[in-house]
Parts: structure tokens; sequence; C-alpha cells
């Protein structure tokens, strides 16, 4: 018997090394895919604890497997050795910002829409030499650098491209380092501009929902469909610009004036001609599609009120930034006036600021953009933070793939989150910006599949982003080293 066993045991090891060899020579050969090499080595190190691949030695299999590992990149060595951008053109100007270390690993972040990149340039200075992976720490130490919205850019992309460091650092994607993830796919909500004519916004509604798949849209109810309607509005040509054509240079503009202090009224004419719009979408899309509205002008809360009480009919599913995010009381005031859900959030700085409503129910929804409340952990702690309030949280996102995928992530791993904005459904090119590490389509059917790889799991296109450069900024990822030197004492208190 043990003769026998002893020469099955022979045959077995004949047959292993066969296919040993075969395997390696497989894997060796230039001719081999580069996904069928990838699998052979995962499959290889699956087998280490029994022995190896194919009767490989412990040691032969590591030595083969790990053949290809740089062994330079250790987490704790990290080191941030430099900053650079590039401005594109979405949404007008969108600047990418690249943090490099001294191993090679490198992470993307986004200044928001409309801001000017040096929000982040000056922080170069501040974050040179430190380790990326102590994320909350390089945050404390800049966040006092950020505003409110835009003037918030510069921390936020910089604590999107630490995460997207750190994940890379680790191999696991950015979700998990904030505690894992709530859901495989993220539910994405359509902005929908308005159109210049009924058909038009027929056309773009028509285009989301049926072509791109679409669950949930988002539309502007403005007053800028009533300024050509005489009588739908008392006090608008006062005001340059009241028709929503913002003038942001001028701070004393319609564009820079806040809602309580225009006096632009919506007559009973006016609120017919907004229910109709309403209802013009509802009756196209049906009742099973939410609709959210958004950028309805700069009046205040009294005509907000009419407004939201004249379109409850229609189930929106909710009226977003009615009157500026600081007035607390005010939007106690909307929101306990009306059924239809509020939110607000878009330009709200840190979960300290986002406090204040949340503790008074001042909305019903909270509605942060990562890319100006703070970055993935911020974000992840205002979500949470409303959660424990019973208050939900969406997210508006309005800028390139970067932030967009930074979004995805801190949706992943926050569990009151209901959907995400995606802006830019017309624009054929924005998908190509970045290329998904994992595979997988940025988005797929009206929802962005969480990915898997490290890091925020894109990589630039680098080729599609040199084709949309702004036409003022056309440097790419050019040397930064003005930016390089500290100049001032930056602590806070005394």
């Amino acid at each position: 018997m043990k003769s026998i066993i002893q020469q099955i045991a022979d045959q077995n090891k004949e047959r292993e090394s066969a296919q040993k060899e075969s395997v390696l020579a497989e894997m060796s050969n230039p001719t081999t895919r580069s996904n069928r090499r990838n699998f052979l080595k995962k499959t290889a190190l699956g087998g280490i604890a029994i022995g190896g691949l194919l009767g490989m030695s412990v040691e032969d299999t590591i030595a083969q497997t790990t053949s290809g590992v740089s062994r330079a990149s250790s987490p704790s060595d990290l080191k941030i050795t430099d900053m650079r951008y590039a401005v594109t053109t979405v949404l007008g100007q969108t600047a990418i910002i690249r943090i490099d270390t001294n191993q090679g690993i490198y992470g993307l972040g986004e200044v928001r829409d409309g801001a000017d990149v040096r929000y982040a340039l000056m922080l170069k200075s501040r974050i040179l030499g430190l380790n990326p992976c102590n994320v909350e720490m390089i945050f404390k130490i800049i966040k006092q650098f950020g505003g409110q919205a835009r003037q918030a850019g510069g921390v936020c992309a910089v604590e999107m491209a630490l995460w997207d460091i750190v994940g890379k650092a680790y191999g696991v994607p950015a979700y998990q380092l904030l505690g894992g993830k709530y859901r495989d796919s993220i539910r994405l909500y359509a902005d929908t501009p308005e159109g210049r004519s009924h058909d038009e916004q027929t056309e773009r509604i028509k285009y989301r929902i049926e072509e791109q798949g679409y669950t949930w849209l988002k539309m502007d109810l403005s007053i800028n469909s009533l300024k050509d309607i005489p009588g739908a509005l008392v006090n608008h040509e006062f005001w340059d610009g009241a028709s929503g054509q913002y003038d942001l240079r001028n701070y004393m503009g319609y564009g820079n004036t806040k809602h309580p202090f225009t006096q632009i009224q919506i007559t009973d004419k006016g609120l017919e001609e907004l229910c109709k719009i309403a209802e013009h979408t509802r009756e196209h899309i049906g009742w099973d599609i939410p609709i959210s509205t958004d950028h309805y002008g700069h009046f205040d809360l009294n005509n907000g009120i009419r407004l939201g009480k004249a379109i409850e009919k229609y189930r929106l599913a909710w009226l977003e930034d009615i009157v500026s995010w600081e007035y607390t009381e005010q939007w106690k005031t909307i929101t306990d006036a009306l059924e239809t859900p509020t939110t607000t959030g878009e330009d709200i700085y840190l979960l300290q600021n986002f406090k204040p409503l949340i503790d008074n129910h001042s909305v019903d929804i909270v509605h942060p953009d990562l890319a100006s409340s703070g970055g993935l952990l911020e974000t992840k702690k205002i979500g949470d933070y409303a959660e424990e309030h019973g208050i939900a949280m969406a997210m508006h996102q309005a800028g390139t793939p970067v932030s967009f995928m930074a979004n995805v992530h801190c949706a992943a791993a926050t569990q009151n989150f209901l959907a995400l904005e995606h802006h830019s459904v017309d624009l054929t090119w924005w998908e190509s910006l970045v290329k998904m590490t994992d595979g997988n389509p940025i988005i797929k059917k009206g929802f962005a599949p969480v990915p898997e790889s490290p890091g925020l799991g894109i990589e630039l296109n680098e080729d599609v982003v040199k084709e949309h450069l702004h036409a003022k900024d056309k440097s790419f990822f050019a040397p930064t080293d003005e930016w390089n030197e500290k100049r001032s004492h930056d602590r806070t208190w005394s």
C-alpha cells in the first residue's frame, strides 16, 4: 500500500513539475497578455499558504509573484514632494491638482468649479515634506485657509488628493478608509438646465431618462423664465441681471446680492407660469421619478413660501437654496410652512457650520458639496451628524470626474445618503477625462458603480485633459516652485 501511495505521490510531483514549467513559461512569454499574467500571479499568491503554486516552493512562489512589486513603497516613509495643476474648461473653469510623493505615488484632487487654483497652491508650502497618510492632521493644519463656498476649494482639493494617495499606498479604495461601504452603486440625480423653449426642455428630459437612464432629475424653477412675461414679477427691472444673468464681477449686482435685499416678488400670474413648468415636467416623466428644484432667483422667504405652496401638489423631492444658507431661522420658518422637503448646504464649509441647521431642524435634507464642505471625511461627518438627527443627505456636485469620484466614495460610506448630482450630462467628453482603474464605466444607467481599485479609482486621460485646458492657462502640471516657500506664521491663537 505504501508503495502505491509513493508511486501516486511521485506521479503527482512529475505532473506538478510539468505544470509549473508550463506556467512559468507562460508568465515569462512576452506575448502573454497582462490580465492573464496578473491572474497567474494572483493565483500563485493565493496558494502560498499551502506550499506554493503547482509545486513551487514557498520561496520560489514569493520571488516569482512579487518580482514586479516596488519595494520603495512604504506608507510610513511617504513624503509630499510637489503639487501641480491643470485648469480645465468644465463649468467655465475647474482645476485639477496632483500631489506627488517621494515614492512615485500621487493623488488627484479638484478645486471647486469657478474657484481660483491659487486657493490650493498657497497650501503647498504648508504640506511639503509631510506624510500624506496623516490626512486628518494635515487637514487641521490647512483648514484655517478655507472659507465658505469656493473659498474652501483649495483645502478640499488637497484633502481629496491625500485620500487618493493613502488608498494607493495601502491598496484599498477610499471608501474603505472611511469605514466601509453601505452600497455598491451610487444613485445620481441629473441636473436639467432650463430650455429656451418648451420643446427644448422636453428633449433634455427625454435624453436623461430614456437614453441615459437617470431615475432622479433636478431642474431650475427660476424667475429667469418669467423675465419676458408682463406682470409676472415686481421690481425686477431695477436689478441689472435680475432675470438670472449673474454678473459675478459686480459685487453690488444682483448675482451677489443676498435674497432678502432685492424685494423682487412673484405675482400670482408669475406663480401660475412657474406651476405650468412644474406641471409639464411631472406630466412628461410621471410620478415614479423624483424631481428636485433649484435656482429660483434672489427673492425673500415670503415669496419662497408662496412658491413652495403653489407647487406642493407636484410632490417635488426638495426645494433647494430658497434663501442664503446662513439664515437658520428663516430656513426654519420656510421648512415649517411647507410640506415639500427643503435643503441647503452646497456653500457651507465644515460640519460646525452645518450644525445650527441640523440642530434646529431648519431643513429636511442637508446638501453639502464635497469640494466646499471639507472633503471626504468632513462630509461623511456631516452626513453622520445629520443622520443622528433624523435628517437625510443629498450631495451637490458640479465639476470634473475627480471630485465626482471623491463624492462616490463618500456616498458609499454614508448611510443616510439619498442621491448625488451629475451636472455635466450634456458634456459628451466629460467621462473620458479619466480612466477607471477597475475597468468599469464611471456611470451606468443613472448610477455610479463604486470602484474597488485603490484610492479614488481613477487615472487622468491626459490627452483628453489637454484638449480641454482653459484658454487663459494652458500649463499642464507644470512646475510650481514659486509656491514652495512658506512666508507667514499661520497660528490663529496666542
